[in-house]
């Protein structure tokens, strides 16, 4: 239960190991900065979980992905500006005994996410 992360690497069929993420809470126009991480081989949070299901709280939330940085770091040549630069996923917890996972399927020129299990 709780909050989860995972990013595929569409372009090279892989996880996105080292890609830059961030977790906001949000309110309004307002996000606070819960925390910064990388994700890990598995393309996953390295600590597990972003929030077990005792501390995810009914509210919105913001995942930010560093996609133009990650495949920029692999080496990709990328036009400037790039199509993608940071990717930002808005999202609501309604249930917090439900488990929410966010995925993200990601190359220089698309993504697309949904609720996973």
């Amino acid at each position: 239960m709780g909050l989860s992360t995972h990013v595929l690497d569409t372009m090279h069929g892989c996880p996105a190991a080292g890609m830059a993420v961030e977790l906001y809470t949000t309110e309004g126009e307002q996000a606070t900065l819960v925390k910064r991480f990388e994700l890990n081989a598995d393309g996953r949070n390295p600590d597990g979980p972003l929030y077990d299901n005792t501390s995810l709280k009914v509210g919105t939330y913001r995942l930010v992905f560093d996609v133009k940085g990650y495949f920029a770091a692999r080496g990709v040549v990328l036009p400037e500006p790039n199509f993608l630069n940071r990717v930002a996923l808005d999202f609501g917890v309604a249930h917090t005994s439900e488990h929410y996972h966010v995925p993200l399927l990601v190359s220089p020129w698309s993504y697309s996410t949904y609720r996973g299990s």
